[in-house]
């Protein structure tokens, strides 16, 4: 009997792009840090206060988004005070929304608190709730199961010893 391997053992995983994903977004508090800005809270003590975070995490994660070109640092002044900075997503920060709803809209199904969700993703102009979907190029709409994960043109083929 011949054991089907999968074809994906054939190729590294070395330049996954799940994986340099993680090691941007791969902690809590980044997507705390996120959360906060998504619905407008953008100044460190406020983003400190509001999500709970040690000030020296936030420090570094702040930092770390910056750097990754995820968050942006705008100053502001107020009166009498010193020049401070608020935070703002980048484009590629603006382009985590769906990744954000997508985990609202999972946590929602599986991890259900009692009186309901605690936060709602709602459309501004209609006030109708968001979802996620997967929709191929096609307009199709696949379910999870329909979808093939399979090699790119940056995939590498594994060496295999033997």
């Amino acid at each position: 009997m011949t054991t089907q391997v999968p074809e994906a053992m054939a190729y590294s995983t070395e330049n996954c792009t799940i994986s340099r994903t993680m090691e941007i977004l791969g902690d809590k508090w980044t997507f705390h840090v996120l959360r906060e800005l998504f619905v407008g809270v953008r100044r460190f003590e406020d983003i400190r206060t509001r999500a709970g975070i040690p000030r020296q995490v936030l420090t570094d994660r702040l930092a770390a988004l910056i750097e990754r070109g995820v968050l942006r640092r705008h100053p502001y002044r107020e009166p009498g005070q010193r020049e401070r900075y608020e935070y703002r997503l980048t484009q590629a920060g603006l382009d985590l929304y769906p990744v954000m709803v997508a985990m609202i809209q999972w946590g929602d199904q599986y991890l259900e608190t009692e009186g309901g969700a605690p936060i709602e993703p709602r459309h501004r102009d209609c006030g109708e709730h968001v979802s996620v979907v997967l929709r191929c190029d096609a307009g199709h709409e696949p379910e999870p199961r329909q979808v093939a994960i399979r090699p790119g043109p940056g995939a590498v083929r594994r060496e295999i010893a033997g």
